[in-house]
């Protein structure tokens, strides 16, 4: 499984790199703190791969990086070799990116 830092995907965000970013997190956590990802939460992950592109980076992220994870694993299982995953999710984006975003 392919990962990604934090410093990493500031870094892509910073040059407006062409990339997808997925946060597989519930509908609850996302309106709590989200860095502007599409959501669509793990439990859906399979039933909508329409969504997640085959043609450019696709970074997964989630709270810890746990259930990118898995999301990750479930869909390279499906032929998606694009994939990234979030390494710490948003707590470590919290904690090395920005101090101000908020977490529980």
């Amino acid at each position: 499984m392919q990962e990604i830092t934090v410093e990493d995907l500031k870094r892509m965000k910073d040059n407006s790199e062409d990339f997808q970013l997925i946060d597989v997190r519930e509908d609850f956590e996302y309106e709590m703190s989200n860095l502007n990802g599409q959501l669509i939460p793990l439990g859906g992950i399979l039933i909508e791969t329409d969504k997640i592109s085959h043609d450019k980076p696709v970074v997964i992220m989630c709270r810890s990086g746990k259930r990118s994870a898995m999301a990750v694993m479930q869909l390279e299982a499906q032929g998606y070799t694009n994939l990234y995953n979030l390494q710490g999710g948003i707590l470590a984006w919290a904690e090395r990116v920005d101090p101000n975003i908020s977490v529980y």
